[in-house]
């Protein structure tokens, strides 16, 4: 079915013209056609969700697991706009050692983090809407220092932006122009206000995104931005306990059919395909995490039980082996500070873990060395090697 999802408007930029696109508003209309192709993947994506969301619970810690797992999403989402940086370079950074890669890669990635986790605690702990204040918020986190200072964090833009191209006129799509971006955005905040029994989450969620995407309503990160609503929209609307969907790799991995998918809603309506598409990347991606987390407890538990064969030394070792599943990169120092344990006791049980074969050295020096555990590296960083 095709149905109109906007109006062009006629813009000019240095004498040169074109056509920005202003959305209508959601939920799309015509309504939505449920076909059973549809019904039948929202199912299984809503059954892959609920998997996803009752293993964070079986796992002994499931901070520990999310901790590593956002730290993933916000690489992979960088990731797709450009950014080099690698998951040790962000564990590095978060360390205080110097990365592989350009200081403001790796900060964009770590602000990331910071911006789920203010938009997490707004949510929760401050009991505030979802919203436009909210989302701005998020937006000011995520460019804080670095290349985003210069980017108006935490600002709508006043200006008018395009994505591709040297110009507007070149670009491949305008969003609407900044005098129509305030109607688009009391829309957009209207419908993430919509009651959850007029819609599905996913449904919600997949529409949002597109349409934040088109309104586009900053100067930079609106990917960033727009992917991050995922996941707070399904902890809006309780279908999580915590943010454990992600779906960057999927979009990071499928960039071509993303980018065509958003496309073909803008020109043709065509919102039920791009449903399929996105329902798709939440069951695969729900699965992947599922898999991803019963591989590292069965990885924990094995190696638990290597370290306790030490005999005598077993328990400094397994204290020191704990520290490492909670943090896969880490120096001496910091695990002695954290335990509390002499820097000896810490050399110890670090060359024990090395001797088994669970920790190996990445800096090639004597002093000032850095550990890694690598078979949990290893898993947690799948997928996300730069582009």
């Amino acid at each position: 079915m095709e149905r109109k999802t906007g109006e062009y408007v006629e813009g000019s930029l240095s004498g040169s013209h074109y056509q920005a696109f202003v959305p209508q508003a959601l939920p799309p209309e015509p309504a939505l056609v449920y076909a059973p192709t549809l019904i039948v993947q929202l199912e299984r994506a809503n059954q892959a969700l609920g998997r996803l969301d009752g293993i964070t619970l079986m796992l002994p810690d499931p901070a520990l697991f999310l901790y590593q797992y956002v730290r993933k999403e916000a690489l992979l989402s960088s990731q797709i706009e450009g950014t080099r940086s690698s998951l040790s370079d962000l564990l590095l950074y978060e360390l205080a050692e110097a990365p592989g890669v350009p200081i403001d890669d790796v900060e964009e990635v770590s602000n990331y983090v910071a911006a789920l986790a203010h938009g997490l605690k707004r949510l929760r702990e401050d009991d505030f809407p979802l919203s436009l204040r909210l989302i701005r918020e998020i937006h000011g986190v995520l460019l804080r220092g670095g290349r985003g200072a210069s980017k108006d964090p935490g600002e709508f833009r006043t200006s008018q932006n395009w994505i591709g191209g040297k110009s507007p006129a070149l670009a491949g799509f305008v969003p609407p122009p900044p005098g129509r971006l305030a109607e688009c955005l009391r829309a957009f905040e209207s419908f993430l206000h919509t009651d959850r029994d007029a819609m599905p989450p996913l449904i919600k969620a997949a529409l949002a995104h597109v349409q934040f995407e088109t309104i586009h309503p900053f100067n930079d990160g609106n990917g960033r931005v727009g992917r991050l609503l995922i996941a707070l929209i399904l902890c809006t609307e309780g279908v999580l306990r915590e943010p454990s969907l992600y779906l960057s790799l999927y979009f990071k991995t499928r960039r071509q059919q993303y980018y065509e998918q958003l496309d073909a809603v803008r020109r043709t309506g065509n919102w039920e395909n791009w449903l399929l598409f996105f329902l798709q990347g939440v069951e695969t991606t729900s699965q992947q995490a599922v898999d991803t987390a019963q591989r590292i407890l069965t990885l924990f538990g094995a190696d638990r039980e290597k370290v306790r064969r030490l005999g005598r030394r077993a328990g400094n070792a397994l204290q020191v082996f704990e520290q490492f599943v909670r943090r896969p990169i880490l120096d001496a120092p910091t695990i002695h500070k954290t335990l509390g344990v002499s820097a000896p006791t810490v050399r110890s049980a670090i060359a024990a873990l090395h001797d088994l074969g669970l920790l190996n050295e990445i800096t090639g020096q004597r002093r000032n060395r850095i550990w890694i555990y690598q078979s949990y590296y290893a898993l947690l960083s799948e997928g996300a090697a730069p582009l």
